[in-house]
């Protein structure tokens, strides 16, 4: 396998966002060792958190 690189640290989540839309998360993170996760305790919600993409206009 190869190396894993070192994770960046981000000083905004537009910084990171930014950064992963031009890089493969496999060459910082082992998935093989990915445990699934369970969110037992989480609550709908009533806030909308998606922004969908802007639209060419062009």
């Amino acid at each position: 396998m190869n190396k894993l690189k070192k994770m960046p640290e981000f000083k905004t989540e537009a910084e990171e966002r930014e950064f992963w839309e031009t890089h493969n998360s496999s060459d910082y993170l082992d998935w093989n060792q990915a445990k699934p996760a369970s969110f037992p305790k989480l609550k709908p919600s009533t806030k909308n958190y998606f922004t969908p993409p802007a639209r060419n206009t062009a």
